[in-house]
């Protein structure tokens, strides 16, 4: 679990730790601003009180834009990966820049990056990655995202294509892939060794087709319900999960599904009940951490 976003309705961290304690949830994810807060000491009392597991991190980070742009996120970056190490965790997510729309709903600036942004992408990020291993033995996975200048299967690809995979690997989002119509199955399966970590999820096809053609906002989207409960959408979790597993047999699949405004935190406790049935129903092997 990843909180990005806190709101009114947003627990404390210790109460956060608890709640999902309750659930029999014992894996979680921290990011700076979010839920869980990044004071590694806080973090570690917090998980051990309530025996949980860390199992990674997440930032938002936008490396295409300059040479610099390392050392312009270092001090966000740093304070995550200290946090996460000091819990156990090995991976941290990073993402892309989101677009952003003006007061009508257009996107403002460039959908797709240049070839010079393109050239500072991948540079960064292999630079991220390898500065994320030698000083805190943290693994960086990119996580492609909705409305952002890489979503699709061809920059996704891309960015494989031009980077190093001791440093820069895929945290393997199979909803917002799909929400651009990527194949999550045909990736893992072109490129095995470059899925590093999973988040499950799905996107309800019908209301994709209306976001895309009618360029509705991912906020918007989300608020719609384009994140659908398991079972109601696309893509299936079981051959991607059984298919992740023959190349890295204990890889971490963090299921999850975007809710937001979440009008009542007593919303995703059914929620993740119905979706751990679902799983185990496709009949795949899990290890539940």
């Amino acid at each position: 679990m990843s909180g990005t976003r806190t709101t009114p309705l947003s627990p404390a961290p210790s109460s956060t730790c608890a709640r999902f304690r309750k659930w029999a949830t014992a894996g979680l994810k921290s990011d700076r601003g979010g839920f869980l807060g990044t004071d590694p000491k806080k973090l570690k009392d917090d998980f051990d009180a309530h025996n949980l597991l860390c199992s990674g991190g997440t930032v938002f980070t936008a490396l295409h834009r300059s040479e610099d742009a390392v050392a312009e996120c270092w001090d966000e970056v740093s304070e995550i990966a200290s946090a996460i190490r000091e819990v156990g965790a090995e991976h941290l997510i990073v993402l892309p820049e989101m677009w952003q729309r003006d007061d009508k709903g257009h996107v403002q600036g460039e959908r797709a990056f240049s070839a010079d942004g393109w050239a500072r992408f991948t540079k960064n990020h292999d630079e991220l990655g390898r500065r994320l291993l030698e000083e805190y033995g943290v693994k960086q996975v990119f996580h492609s995202h909705a409305e952002s200048q890489i979503g699709s299967w061809g920059e996704v690809t891309r960015l494989l294509e031009n980077t190093d995979p001791r440093f820069t690997n895929l945290c393997l989002d199979t909803g917002h892939f799909a929400y651009y119509l990527g194949d999550s199955l045909s990736l893992i399966q072109a490129h095995p060794e470059r899925i590093g970590y999973l988040h499950i999820k799905q996107v309800e096809p019908n209301l994709l087709a209306d976001v895309l053609k009618n360029d509705i906002s991912f906020e918007q989207a989300v608020a719609d319900g384009i994140m659908c409960n398991a079972g109601e959408g696309i893509p299936e979790f079981g051959p991607i999960l059984a298919e992740a597993a023959k190349t890295t047999p204990d890889i971490f699949a963090i299921v999850e599904q975007d809710l937001f405004p979440l009008p009542s935190l007593d919303i995703p406790k059914p929620i993740a009940a119905a979706t751990l049935q679902y799983i185990k129903d496709q009949g795949v092997a899990i290890t539940l951490r």
